[in-house]
C-alpha cells in the first residue's frame, strides 16, 4: 500500500477490457475498497428473472434494485452469460441506476477511499475523483478473453456467440440515453488489446499514478 489521504478511482470501460481485474489490483496496491459495480446491475437482473418477470420490465427491475441483495448470488451466478445479458438490459433503465447510485456514492466515500468499476463511474457516479482510467481493447480481443472464461466454468458458448453478445452489449451501453458507456472528458485512455496482465497493470499503475499527480494528490 501507498501511504495517501482517502482516494476514489474510477475505473470505466466495456466488456471483458480487464478493467475489473485491473481495479482489483490497484484497490489493493493503494488499500482501498473495491466495488464491481457492474455486480449490482448482473444481481439485479437474477433478481428480476428470478421474480419470473422480463429484463426489461421496468416495474420489475425498479423493484428488484430497491431491494437489492447481491449476497444472495454467487461469483458463477453473477458471471453466467445470462446474468451479463439481464445487466446490460436493467441497467438502460434510468430509474434502475437511480436506485443504486446512492449505493454507489456512499461506498466511494466511506474511508479510507475505494476503487470502483464500471461504465460510468467517472462520468456520473464519481465525477470528482482523484484519478480516472477508461479501460478498453478491440471486440475481438475482448470475446477471446470471455469465451475463455465462460469455457473455464463450463459455459458451451461458442466464441461467435460470446463476440456477438460483446458487440451487442456495447451498442447498446453505449446508445442509452442516460449514463451511457464513455469515456470521461478528464479520463485516461488505457488499450489493453496487446497488453498481458502484468504489463497491464503496471500501465494502469503509472497512469494512475500520473493522474493523481497532475490533480494534487501526489504523496
Amino acid at each position: 500500500m501507498v501511504g495517501r489521504p482517502h482516494l476514489v478511482i474510477a475505473v470505466d470501460g466495456p466488456a471483458a477490457s480487464g478493467k475489473g481485474t485491473l481495479a482489483r489490483r490497484l484497490a489493493a496496491y493503494y488499500g482501498l475498497s473495491y466495488l464491481d459495480t457492474g455486480s449490482l446491475y448482473r444481481a439485479t437482473g437474477l433478481a428480476v428473472a428470478a421474480a419470473g418477470a422480463a429484463p426489461d420490465d421496468e416495474a420489475a427491475a425498479v423493484k428488484a434494485a430497491q431491494t437489492l441483495d447481491p449476497s444472495r448470488y454467487s461469483e458463477d451466478q453473477l458471471r453466467s452469460p445470462g446474468a451479463g445479458e439481464a445487466a446490460s438490459q436493467v441497467a438502460a433503465i434510468p430509474a434502475v441506476r437511480s436506485a443504486l447510485l446512492e449505493f454507489q456514492r456512499g461506498f466511494a466515500t466511506t474511508p479510507p477511499g475505494a476503487v470502483l468499476d464500471g461504465r460510468d463511474i467517472g462520468t456520473i457516479v464519481c465525477p470528482d475523483a482523484d484519478a480516472k482510467l477508461f479501460v478498453t481493447a478491440q471486440p475481438e480481443t475482448r470475446a477471446q478473453r470471455r469465451h475463455l472464461e465462460h469455457a473455464g466454468r463450463g459455459d458451451a458458448l461458442s466464441y461467435e456467440d460470446v463476440l456477438a453478445d460483446i458487440r451487442r452489449r456495447d451498442e447498446r451501453d453505449s446508445g442509452r440515453a442516460v449514463a451511457p458507456l464513455k469515456p470521461a472528458q478528464d479520463a485516461i485512455l488505457l488499450d489493453t488489446t496487446e497488453l498481458g496482465i502484468e504489463a497491464a497493470f503496471q500501465t494502469a499503475l503509472d497512469l494512475v499514478e500520473s493522474d493523481l499527480n497532475e490533480r494534487g494528490q501526489s504523496a
